[in-house]
């Protein structure tokens, strides 16, 4: 079992910057490929960034390239998730998930477990 804790969240303006954290737990941390994604209102739950166990491969979704940086630190347990640049579209609840197996993927039913998500809200 893996326990997956999102932190960092919050209401931010236009422009500034947030870093979210997912605090793993429970098994080995550093074999896990990780992700994000986010969910708003009304909206499926949409993929942000994902990076590999080494954290050597990384992708990320057109609408955040270049704006966001996904992270991990194995001794640490914890994968980030830094957010500059934010926009209100970036509104919504953001979840990290972690993938058991080897390679990183966009599709959130291949990612096997989930945190409960953190609130990230932009104002205008």
């Amino acid at each position: 079992q893996v326990q997956l804790v999102e932190s960092g969240g919050g209401l931010v303006q236009a422009g500034g910057s947030l870093r979210l954290s997912c605090a793993a737990s429970g098994r080995t941390f550093s074999s896990y490929a990780m992700g994000w994604f986010r969910q708003a209102p009304g909206k499926e739950r949409e993929f942000v960034a994902a990076l590999s166990w080494s954290g050597g491969n990384t992708y990320y979704a057109d609408s955040v390239k270049g704006r966001f940086t996904i992270s991990r630190d194995n001794a640490k347990n914890t994968v980030y998730l830094q957010m500059n640049s934010l926009k209100p579209e970036d509104t919504a609840v953001y979840y990290c998930a972690a993938k058991l197996t080897l390679g990183i993927t966009t599709t959130p039913s291949r990612y096997d477990y989930w945190g409960q998500g953190t609130q990230v809200t932009v104002s205008s």
